[in-house]
């Protein structure tokens, strides 16, 4: 409700407001708009409400996910900054889908998808409504680009709030979290783990509210996020139980007023060189494949020019200096209690590898933010540049013949391998995760997963159940997978997604047959598969799509806009 039960504590004149109204003068200002008036008193608003700027909070709370389930606490927070710096606030919710509870089902399809409903549910009330400003409360790992995605399309004065990460759990004496559980589905199908012990850890491996607990993509998102300068400082990291995030939301409230005065608009910090922040800090830090995705889609609202070459040029030049969890020891609780994603771009900054000069949400830029910020130095979590765990990033675009248009993995790692085996081809996620279960992958070969595109899908499916029953039977570092659909930021290991152009469109990956040599070169960014030209003309000829799944709905619908995931995978 957008009732007030606060003083403000700021002031302003008539001629004030009237400016920062920039929309909202539309539904409150002449006589004409007298049905409007009526409707918004109905909801308890006083003259003074309507009098003040209107501020969109918009509210991804539910009960579908840990991630999500608290989000109200934030947004009553939110709603209080806004009344306390004199403004009228509007809250909201829209959809979110889990991914972690979809996941290796055909419900998966639907968590891409939500991405774009996220974006355009908020842009349509937040434009209808007629809202000056616009707060977004989100944690699951949709919620954040289909936030910024709206954010970047209104552009009007904003703030994104993220949700928290969740504490990790923990068994028999070590830290665990959602990862861990997949993984062990494959330890239990290969006789190493007893279903007791799977029992055990399911019910400790998530011990509350949050998003999941490594740097995954929930987490690779926020910390995007907070780079390019769309949150306050520190929101990245904050644990979703720490008291401290409910005084966060309430002072993002009272900054999106600031914005609001001086006009400052998410276009204006949303600027290539943001972008560029964040894909080095993205990289440095070994996060998710995804946020190739979920950038380039946040780009294209923001009117900035991004490619997949924009990832590979940054990431050769980035040094991998993050030991987070899928690759690496750490959660992002841990980080936070070391000063949080600051302590990452301190570092990237005094190397000279983030651009510290531009604009945030504060009306500060990057660099002040960051240094602002207390960080402990004796830790091992981050590395010093000059003495990193790898030389170059934690992402790698490939190109080669069986990828034109691009693919992406994650190389944390495994930077200089080379992997080169037979095809075994599967037709979509199902029957590769059950060959794997039932030992029928061997050590060497290539995993082909095709019709799991954005088209193809469609949606893009996750597929951090495959990933984690392959890491779970030890295959994880002899086994490389391929698919035009996607992997969960908890996946590691040879794992390369987003293949373009996709099988459904009669890409090469749709042309493969058992058996064919691929080879999967990491340094020199190659995939390709050892057949002819002629052969593989051939097989187009002989080419026919797959009968589409869906003839109706939000998916048939989304599979006729969507684009290559070559291109961020949009629908706009």
């Amino acid at each position: 409700m957008a009732t007030t039960t606060s003083t403000p504590t700021v002031t302003r004149d008539r001629a004030q407001n009237l400016r920062m109204k920039h929309r909202s003068k539309d539904i409150t200002e002449g006589p004409e708009r007298a049905p409007a008036r009526a409707m918004l008193l109905a909801m308890g608003l006083s003259q003074e409400d309507l009098d003040q700027p209107f501020v969109a909070i918009a509210n991804l709370a539910s009960d579908v996910t840990p991630c999500n389930v608290h989000l109200g606490r934030f947004a009553e927070a939110a709603k209080q900054g806004v009344r306390g710096a004199a403004g009228t606030p509007f809250e909201f919710g829209t959809i979110t889908v889990s991914d972690g509870i979809s996941m290796g089902t055909e419900g998966m399809k639907a968590s891409l998808v939500s991405r774009e409903v996220i974006a355009d549910s908020i842009e349509v009330v937040t434009f209808g409504e007629r809202m000056d400003g616009l707060i977004t409360v989100g944690a699951c790992d949709k919620n954040m680009p289909g936030c910024m995605m709206a954010i970047a399309r209104l552009n009007i004065p904003s703030i994104f709030i993220y949700g928290g990460t969740i504490m990790p759990g923990s068994f028999q004496g070590n830290d665990v979290n959602i990862q861990d559980v997949f993984e062990a589905v494959g330890a239990y199908a290969k006789g190493n783990m007893s279903l007791e012990d799977l029992k055990d850890l399911e019910c400790r491996a998530c011990p509350g509210e949050g998003s999941c607990a490594g740097l995954f993509t929930a987490n690779t998102m926020s910390t995007a996020i907070e780079i390019m300068g769309m949150s306050l400082p520190g929101d990245a990291s904050i644990p979703a139980v720490d008291p401290s995030k409910v005084d966060e939301a309430r002072r993002a409230g009272a900054a999106v007023m600031r914005l609001l005065e001086e006009d400052l608009r998410p276009r204006d910090i949303m600027t290539r060189r943001a972008f560029e922040n964040a894909i080095t800090t993205v990289v440095a830090m070994g996060g998710s494949t995804n946020a190739v995705l979920h950038l380039m889609a946040m780009a294209r609202e923001a009117n900035v020019d991004l490619s997949l070459d924009d990832f590979d040029r940054i990431s050769r030049n980035t040094p991998y200096i993050a030991d987070m969890r899928p690759g690496g020891r750490y959660v992002m609780a841990d980080l936070h209690r070391h000063g949080g994603v600051a302590l990452m771009a301190k570092r990237l900054l005094r190397a000279g590898l983030l651009q510290g000069d531009t604009m945030t949400v504060t009306g500060k830029t990057l660099a002040e933010n960051m240094e602002a910020i207390p960080t402990v130095e004796d830790q091992d979590i981050i590395y010093q540049p000059d003495a990193p765990r790898s030389p170059t990033g934690g992402l790698a675009i490939l190109y080669g013949n069986l990828a034109p248009e691009g693919a992406v993995i994650k190389v944390a790692g495994h930077q200089e391998k080379v992997y080169r085996g037979p095809a075994r081809v599967f037709e979509q996620e199902e029957r590769a995760f059950r060959a794997i279960q039932e030992g029928q992958v061997k050590e060497g070969d290539i995993v082909i997963i095709r019709y799991e595109g954005p088209k193809g899908g469609p949606g893009m499916r996750e597929m951090l159940a495959v990933t984690g029953a392959l890491i779970g039977q030890g295959l994880g570092d002899s086994v490389a997978l391929v698919t035009d659909g996607r992997f969960s930021g908890a996946s590691h290991g040879p794992m390369v997604g987003h293949v373009a152009p996709e099988a459904a469109v009669g890409g090469p990956i749709g042309l493969l047959v058992e058996g064919d040599i691929v080879t999967l070169d990491i340094p020199n960014r190659r995939l390709d598969v050892s057949v002819t030209e002629e052969e593989m003309a051939g097989r187009r000829g002989k080419w026919q799509p797959m009968e589409a799944r869906y003839t109706t709905g939000v998916f048939a619908k989304y599979a006729k806009l969507v684009s290559s995931a070559s291109e961020g995978a949009v629908t706009a």
